[in-house]
């Protein structure tokens, strides 16, 4: 099996007994993405891609990002944000946004939850946070200090926090 992130895509089946799903919604820089993927890579959490993206699949800097942990995770892409949240109806969401009016830190996460991210230059959609809104959530920063925190930084944050509340499994 090739490194390449295209080799890794997956059903969303494929990746069902995964920890946690991690979500970016129309991501458009691939560092960003590449370092969230080493960090499900490290974790054993899938990444979830939604359409459009910012960069080609086969990006070279979103690989370099990555680094050769591509084959250490499972990548599904789906077409848009209503096919994504068809495939994982199932499953409940926590949307992260900075107009989150509960801390991520009062959720109580499960195994098999999934942490939604918006798109660098303008996070999630109005329209989903005003119809989950007892699912968003926030990290807490300093008011006016910046805009936001770097996604990659933010999936981290919350990813870790909520594998923290599960036990950390399968992580030693």
């Amino acid at each position: 099996m090739s490194g390449q992130p295209q080799d890794r895509l997956q059903s969303t089946a494929d990746v069902r007994a995964a920890p946690l799903h991690v979500a970016l919604i129309e991501p458009e820089i691939p560092p960003n993405t590449g370092n969230v993927a080493r960090l499900c890579a490290a974790t054993g959490c899938a990444l979830h891609l939604i359409e459009p993206l910012g960069f080609r699949i086969d990006d070279r800097e979103l690989k370099r990002a990555g680094l050769d942990y591509w084959n250490e995770l499972g990548v599904v892409v789906h077409a848009s944000l209503e096919a994504f949240l068809a495939a994982t109806v199932e499953r409940r969401h926590w949307f992260l946004s900075t107009r989150g009016c509960r801390s991520y830190t009062e959720a109580a996460f499960e195994r098999g939850d999934v942490l939604v991210f918006g798109k660098e230059t303008r996070g999630l959609p109005a329209a989903l946070l005003e119809a989950y809104p007892d699912a968003t959530l926030r990290i807490p920063m300093r008011a006016g200090a910046v805009r936001s925190l770097n996604l990659a930084s933010a999936v981290a944050i919350v990813t870790y926090a909520a594998l923290a509340q599960l036990g950390f499994p399968a992580l030693v």
